[in-house]
């Protein structure tokens, strides 16, 4: 394995939790950009990851250089110190880092802040020491509105967005190829991103989550018949047949560190998405057998068009609102890419057992407000 460095940003997010734990276990030389916290220094916040990661693995994993940083600060916040190692070392970039919130109130705000303007600090920090190869993490989601085939070349084609995410990773994607001063950009286009298929593990709870609690804490008040089913009559306004694009964090870490770790893979674009999606179907059904519900119905598209909502409903469509526009079919996403240079790594099939995980450690969990030294691994 190379001694070359890499410079990993965003790795106390979830993808980036994965992707330093697989280059370290690869024994590549990682160098971590780490924002302190007011209550946590930034020595306890790498402890405590690495304490995740080295549960997760059963082993012990070498250390990373640390460099106290913000992407969202010009030259990301780094002294003189970091900046000259930077230049000494010359390592290449993986760009993690990102906000996951989907709107924000200007420009100046998240997600806007760390997706577009973080971008923008990374490249000219890139620019300003020498660094001339970019491994950057974007996502399926910069075709926005557009259906049909996706190809993995393709970004600009005057697509509409859902959302303020969509739109700013879109346009730091678009800033990233502009970047002339690089030698080699390679970017990496997830779908959308779950805990580990294996163990359930994750560290957020966005998207396919905001589903599984609202179903969870419905069961915690419900009315339980004999059996311990209980009863949940709310009409989804789809057929069942849409496809969800979900892709296991570790196998996105898995694939990216794949390629990274190949330098002739190098210089593409790479769709991180599923071959076969789930449906929607299949998540209901999954997650009604393990929290033991009933009465949802797929009535279509048009099913409650005119038709009074149950107060269960209007709570329901209240609540997942700002993913609903997600509920219509979903692009086919071409990884002809990803599947010619990891044909090993195919990603695993979304079931009812691996969604039956998910399930199982969000409540372990306590979807994510379990104190961090109990947390499951």
């Amino acid at each position: 394995m190379s001694d070359e460095p890499v410079l990993l940003t965003g790795a106390t997010g979830l993808v980036g939790q994965y992707l330093l734990r697989d280059l370290l276990s690869r024994g590549v030389p990682v160098a971590i950009l780490v924002r302190p916290r007011e209550d946590e220094s930034v020595a306890e916040r790498v402890n405590a990851l690495l304490a995740q990661c080295e549960a997760q693995l059963g082993r012990p994993l070498p250390r990373p250089e640390c460099l106290e940083g913000d992407i969202t600060a010009a030259g990301l916040g780094l002294d003189g110190a970091a900046r000259k190692w930077l230049r000494d070392r010359r390592p290449r970039v993986l760009h993690s880092a990102a906000s996951l919130t989907f709107f924000g109130k200007d420009r100046a705000r998240d997600p806007w802040l760390s997706n577009l303007t973080g971008t923008a600090n990374v490249l000219e920090l890139c620019r300003e020491t020498g660094l001339r190869r970019l491994h950057y993490i974007s996502t399926a989601y910069v075709c926005g509105r557009r259906r049909g085939v996706i190809g993995e070349a393709e970004l600009d084609c005057g697509q509409e967005f859902r959302n303020d995410y969509e739109h700013c990773k879109f346009e730091a994607e678009r800033l990233v190829r502009s970047a002339d001063f690089l030698d080699c950009l390679t970017v990496y286009r997830p779908a959308v991103v779950i805990g580990d298929a294996v163990t359930g593990y994750t560290s957020t709870y966005h998207g396919l989550y905001s589903y599984l609690y609202f179903a969870w804490m419905l069961s915690q008040y419900a009315d339980r018949e004999p059996d311990g089913r209980w009863h949940a009559p709310v009409r989804l306004n789809l057929t069942g047949d849409e496809c969800r694009n979900l892709v296991p964090v570790d196998w996105v870490s898995a694939v990216t560190v794949h390629l990274f770790t190949h330098p002739e893979t190098h210089g593409r674009t790479y769709h991180l998405t599923p071959v076969e999606p789930v449906t929607a179907r299949v998540i209901e059904e999954a997650t009604a057998n393990r929290l033991r519900y009933y009465g949802p119905q797929f009535v279509g598209p048009e099913g409650l068009e005119g038709q009074p909502r149950n107060d269960l409903e209007k709570t329901f469509y209240e609540y997942v609102a700002r993913y609903e526009p997600y509920w219509s079919e979903e692009p086919v996403f071409d990884s002809t890419n990803t599947r010619t240079a990891a044909p090993h790594l195919p990603c695993p099939r979304i079931d009812a057992e691996v969604l039956g995980r998910l399930i199982d450690f969000a409540v372990a969990d306590q979807w994510g407000k379990r104190p961090r030294k109990s947390r499951p691994g």
